[in-house]
């Protein structure tokens, strides 16, 4: 089992930076997948970033590229998703997930993920 704690959203103009982190616990962390997704009002989910258990593979989504950087900090047992560059479109509640793996296999699909946080919203203003 995997307890994961988000935190770090809030609402923010259209343009600003926001940095989510997410604590982990229960299980090895370098050995353990970790990923964000988010979530808009009437969307289904959808994969935001990834990282794997070393740090050494990261994957974005398209929407994404180039304006959030995902990262891991394998002694504080912690993921961070800094978000710059903010769109109204980034509003969404944003979960961390985690798997039982280090690896990112089929990464974009949630229901490969075991392991979730309780979310936190962003809100991004035009």
């Amino acid at each position: 089992q995997v307890q994961l704690v988000e935190s770090g959203g809030g609402l923010v103009q259209a343009g600003g930076s926001l940095r989510l982190s997410c604590a982990a616990a229960g299980r090895p962390f370098s050995s353990t997948a970790l990923g964000w997704f988010r979530q808009a009002p009437g969307k289904e989910r959808e994969f935001v970033a990834a990282i794997g258990g070393s740090g050494g593979s990261i994957y974005y989504a398209d929407s994404v590229k180039g304006r959030f950087t995902i990262s891991r900090d394998n002694a504080k047992n912690t993921v961070y998703l800094q978000m710059n560059s903010l769109k109204p479109e980034d509003t969404a509640v944003y979960y961390c997930a985690a798997r039982a793996t280090p690896l990112l296999g089929r990464r974009m699909d949630p229901e490969l993920w075991a392991y979730w946080g309780q979310g936190t919203q962003v809100t991004v203003s035009s």
